[in-house]
């Protein structure tokens, strides 16, 4: 990058760990954008039609109220009108930069933890996106769950800790994102894993089904049959960790409408959601959950204790299963259910396989992530 633009991996890194040199992040958006998808923490100035016609007189009236001795990076949609105002601020002695692609780079971000709670699996983060897909591997093998369509971010995974990727799996078909499970698979020659009843048109997919299992080196995926978000939805049980897709959040649980959203499929989904929930939060109190997707939470890696999360007072769906109160469960879902992802039916229908990918299909999964049910 230029002395005059950031990276959106580099603000995504600055925020996390670089306590040494902190980073106050402007978004120049407009309220509703800003509102609906955001960098936590960020500030908002909402002054994009303004810098658009190059009026920066709000932006000069706001200079007493922006730090003197902190850079500053300037976001808005796709890293034009902040470059305006990131020019404009430097004239007036700031250190600013404009994040390249704004909003839109951020989306593509990923970023590799290593979950040090247990045994060979690396966590895949998208902030952007709240998407978090895995790594699992054992004795030079591994197996990429969930992945993203950026594929190159998975091989350099593997790559920099000497892998053979020999399985691709996804823990259902879905909406938020468009899968790279394919795409991956198939340039590596490797089986694609799906449950059956998730699988749509797709060809050349390796079928789950419960209690089966996914060699990795000398251990194994095991599969565990969890519909409820969709009809096809599993988790994976591997060492002491449960890779729980959609099911269970670390603060909700996958929504069960957006296979059909009639109030009474959403009621028989969320009940197959409840006996799902009931079946995995049989593991002990020390099986470290890993979930598929993240709100606002700020730890890295996203993972948390079963017991930890049972005691927690977060996840209101949760507390009702281990009260064994189906109906409050049902009931609460129906009337909370969120607004839905954006884009989700044409991204289901390209991970079902009966629609192709054109070149907007980066575009389609920006935004906020809407896959809680509440």
């Amino acid at each position: 990058m230029s002395n005059t633009t950031i990276g959106p991996a580099d603000v995504s890194r600055r925020l996390q760990t670089d306590d040494s040199a902190p980073l106050f992040v402007l978004d120049v958006r407009n309220e509703a954008e800003y509102d609906e998808w955001r960098i936590e923490g960020s500030t908002n100035l909402p002054i994009y039609n303004e810098l658009l016609e190059y009026d920066y007189s709000t932006l000069e009236s706001h200079v007493d109220e922006l730090p003197e001795e902190t850079e500053i990076a300037v976001m808005c949609v796709a890293g034009i009108t902040s470059a305006r105002a990131a020019e404009f601020l430097r004239t007036h002695g700031f250190n600013a930069k404009s994040v390249a692609d704004g909003m839109n780079g951020w989306g593509r971000v990923h970023r590799q933890y290593e979950v040090e709670c247990v045994d060979g699996v690396v966590q895949i983060v998208r902030p952007g996106t709240g998407c978090l897909s895995y790594l699992v591997h054992d004795d030079g093998d591994a197996v990429v769950v969930d992945p993203s369509q950026y594929i190159d971010k998975y091989l350099s995974a593997a790559d920099e800790r000497g892998l053979t990727i020999v399985g691709v799996a996804d823990t259902h078909a879905h909406a938020d994102h468009v899968s790279g499970a394919r795409q991956l698979a198939g340039e590596l020659d490797v089986p694609y894993y799906l449950h059956e009843a998730d699988t749509g048109a797709l060809d050349s997919v390796t079928e789950l089904g419960d209690g089966e299992l996914i060699a990795v080196g000398e251990r194994d995926l095991d599969v565990i049959y969890t519909p409820g978000h969709t009809p096809g939805s599993v988790s994976f049980a591997f060492g002491n960790t449960l890779l729980s897709g959609d099911t269970l959040f670390l603060r909700s649980v996958g929504r069960p409408d957006l296979e059909d959203s009639a109030e009474d499929a959403v009621r028989t989904a969320a009940s197959q959601l409840f006996d799902s929930l009931e079946r995995v939060t049989e593991f002990d109190d020390d099986r470290v959950v890993l979930p598929g997707h993240f709100s606002d939470e700020s730890i890295r890696p996203l993972a948390t204790d079963l017991g930890e999360l049972r005691a927690a007072t977060t996840n209101e769906l949760l507390s009702y299963v281990d009260a064994g109160d189906e109906d409050a469960f049902v009931e609460t879902i129906v009337d909370s259910l969120a607004d839905e992802p954006a884009n989700y039916n044409e991204i289901k229908q390209i991970n079902w396989g009966t629609e192709q990918p054109d070149g907007d299909v980066e575009e389609l999964e920006l935004g906020p992530n809407n896959c809680a049910a509440n």
